[in-house]
């Protein structure tokens, strides 16, 4: 078979001497091709001689057998007509191309057989010359493939290894890959021939499309591995991609799995090649992908992840920006003309994205609450994504229960890179999680967080426990954090105590929970007597309601134990009974009456159902005689307090007081200090008080009043009193 295709290509290039004689030059065979030539032009359908269609298909068929000697396979020739069997066919143009090909022309230049070429010219121009040596002349099969072929390279100026290395368009559509170890092979060349094109419109290879539909994650790492950057050649493969919805599902959990790891992912080629690839490469890529409209559904069904990933990317690139990642990004912008900052790149990809899923009252909505620029912000980029969050909740509800399961997932591994922003959205997505299958993980994750030195992670694991302890199969293994929930009872953000009241009141509410809450209620009943007094009235409500849920649960167990707990919340109590806010006096009132109850002192009791605030302070002081200086010590701070009405009746506590503890010299001077501490009171009803209690009582110490200390320490006070006359 060689033998054979070797002589006939001797025996061509003999007829071809002597046709043209033997002083014919380049120009003279210059000449004789055109005329040659030109006369098929005019008539090719003239008619041949019967003998002469033979051997033209003699002819031809010794070429297809030389082709198939040397592995080649021939495009169907879409352009000669069939009257022409001489012409080239344009399929000879992407055959230069292929890399089996270059190792033919050597072969045939070593074995002597063949006439030596110009450096370019390859064993399909030699075939092509010799389809036409019959009746014809030679044409020029290079200048023929440029004018008919689309993107194929020029083998007339360009040496052999460079079209190697740039093959034809055609060659790479037609390229099959048999195993995900070949992707690299072709996708770096698709890659490379459209960097060398200088055409703005250049055609995209469809071969990109096909390339990833069968191996998505290999053409991924591959695209990213060779363009981090994203070049002009990459965003035209991204955007093809993009263009197949079918495709564009298969790239972008890979895609996804790259931008959830911050800065770099490792990634691995077919091949074996081994890179980090920055995060923000892989965001570049999905941006481009995103202005295809035929990647919408795709899109829409990975939105949750997408959306949790960018709105991480944008606290990280917020908070870190290692010297390498600047250095990536500042090529990244000169090319595209992107955001100086990359999180200003990350919250324009998030608006495109929700442009593209055609959420545009989400994106106005979040507008409107300057969520864009909120994000940007390391100190309110949590508030923002919970925002984000909130209002993406109409459109993703169908999604929130696996995006939480996701999420808990990526908090189990203990990292600062996710932590806040995904605690963030966790929070926001709880009430839709099933906690029935993953509790123990929840409560884990949001017990680390809620013992954080970051107060802003402390605050979201709260309403993350806040959230959960609505859940009545939740309320019991949520006892289990009582200690750590008594610590932020001592938080000095209101905020902060109203979520810790509010998770202990949703546990209460469930009967059977009291079992493991036991342990800790005597440290808790201490704990709520100083929030009573707290600046809020939302937490000084939430206290006083928890209080009595509390003791109400302790006195099932018998009254001896937390007796003395009650009869030490009786004056703060008393004093909240006349708090501005109604709601708060009403809630002191009904625990009022509670404790009483409990305490079981009838006269007490009847004087708060008959509203009689002063009789009862009077009663009190009577009757608990051993108690009157804890009760004054109690009393004392209330006459600073900024609201009048508690003013006013510490005012006149301390009257009710000095009367029982008139005899007592020593117990008079905390009342008569404090009584004097408020001489700036500018309210008229409490001044007037102060000022006939404060001279009553210098008189009954016969000595003029001063601030110097007695004698006898005024920080204790008797504990004897005196009959009430």
């Amino acid at each position: 078979m060689a033998g054979g295709c070797f002589g006939l290509c001797r025996l061509l290039r003999r007829k071809r001497k002597n046709r043209r004689g033997p002083g014919a030059g380049p120009a003279q065979e210059a000449e004789e091709e055109v005329q040659h030539f030109q006369p098929l032009q005019q008539d090719p359908g003239r008619d041949r001689p019967e003998e002469q269609d033979r051997a033209r298909g003699r002819l031809r068929r010794a070429v297809q057998r030389l082709l198939k000697f040397v592995g080649l396979r021939r495009r169907t020739a879409t352009t000669a007509p069939p009257e022409l069997p001489a012409q080239p066919d344009t399929s000879a143009a992407e055959l230069e191309a292929e890399p089996d090909v270059s190792t033919a022309p050597r072969d045939c230049a070593a074995s002597g057989d063949m006439a030596p070429m110009d450096g370019t010219a390859t064993c399909d121009t030699a075939l092509a010359d010799t389809t036409t040596s019959s009746d014809t002349a030679p044409t020029d099969v290079g200048a023929k493939a440029d004018a008919t072929t689309e993107g194929t390279a020029e083998t007339d100026c360009m040496p052999m290894d460079s079209v190697t290395d740039a093959p034809s368009l055609g060659v790479l559509e037609q390229k099959t890959v048999s195993s995900a170890n070949e992707v690299p092979a072709s996708v770096s060349p698709i890659h490379q021939w459209l960097t060398c094109q200088e055409s703005a419109e250049v055609r995209p290879p469809i071969a990109i499309r096909r390339l990833a539909h069968a191996h998505p994650g290999h053409v991924v790492t591959t695209l990213l591995h060779c363009a981090p950057a994203c070049d002009r050649a990459a965003a035209i493969l991204w955007r093809t991609i993009a263009s197949s919805a079918t495709t564009a599902h298969k790239v972008l959990p890979t895609l996804l799995g790259v931008m959830e790891d911050w800065p770099l992912h490792s990634v691995s080629t077919s091949s074996g090649d081994h890179m980090d690839v920055f995060a923000l490469a892989a965001t570049l890529a999905l941006w481009l992908m995103v202005q295809e409209p035929q990647c919408q559904d795709a899109l829409f069904d990975y939105a949750p992840r997408l959306l949790l990933a960018l709105l991480c990317q944008v606290s990280m690139s917020t908070e870190q920006m290692p010297q390498d990642v600047s250095t990536f990004w500042r090529g990244c912008q000169e090319q595209h003309g992107l955001p100086t900052h990359p999180n200003s790149f990350v919250v324009q990809t998030i608006r495109a994205l929700l442009c593209r899923l055609q959420w545009d009252q989400e994106l106005v909505s979040v507008e409107r609450k300057r969520g864009w620029d909120a994000l940007l912000s390391a100190d309110t980029h949590h508030y923002a994504v919970g925002l984000l969050a909130r209002e993406m909740r109409h459109v993703l509800l169908p999604s929130y229960g696996p995006l939480a399961r996701h999420l808990l997932g990526l908090l189990s591994t203990e990292g600062p890179r996710w932590e806040l922003p995904a605690l963030a959205f966790l929070v926001e997505v709880l009430n839709y999680f099933d906690v029935s299958a993953g509790h123990d993980s929840v409560l884990q994750i949001l017990a680390r967080h809620l013992q954080s030195q970051c107060p802003e992670r402390r605050r979201l694991a709260l309403r993350g426990l806040l959230v959960l302890s609505g859940d009545p199969s939740m309320a019991k293994s949520i006892c289990s954090l009582s200690e750590h929930l008594l610590e932020l009872l001592r938080d000095g953000d209101g905020e902060m105590v109203a979520m810790t009241l509010s998770t202990f009141l949703n546990v209460l509410q469930d009967g059977d929970n009291t079992d493991g809450f036991s342990s800790t209620a005597l440290r808790l009943v201490e704990a709520l007597r100083p929030v009573f007094d707290n600046d809020n009235s939302h937490v000084q409500l939430l206290s006083i309601r928890l209080f009595r849920e509390v003791m109400e649960v302790l006195a099932e167990e018998g009254t001896e134990p937390w007796e003395m707990q009650v009869r030490q919340s009786l004056v703060p109590l008393f004093f909240r009974w006349h708090d501005e806010n109604q709601r708060v006096a009403e809630a002191a009132r009904e625990a009022l009456l509670w404790a009483t109850s409990f305490l079981k002192r009838k006269d007490l009791e009847q004087l708060l159902k008959t509203q009689e605030p002063f009789r009862f302070c009077d009663c009190l002081m009577e009757k608990d005689r051993s108690r009157r200086g804890e009760h004054l010590q109690q009393a004392l701070p209330y006459l600073q307090s900024p609201q009048e009405p508690l003013r006013e009746a510490a005012v006149r506590f301390m009257g009710v007081a000095g009367w029982h503890m008139r005899e007592w010299q020593q117990d008079l001077w905390p009342i008569l200090k404090g009584l004097t501490a408020m001489s700036d009171d500018d309210c008229p009803s409490v001044s007037s008080v102060r000022t006939a209690l404060v001279d009553a009582y210098s008189r009954a110490m016969r000595r003029p009043m001063s601030l110097q200390q007695p004698r006898n320490s005024p920080g204790t006070t008797s504990q004897r009193g005196c009959t009430c006359s």
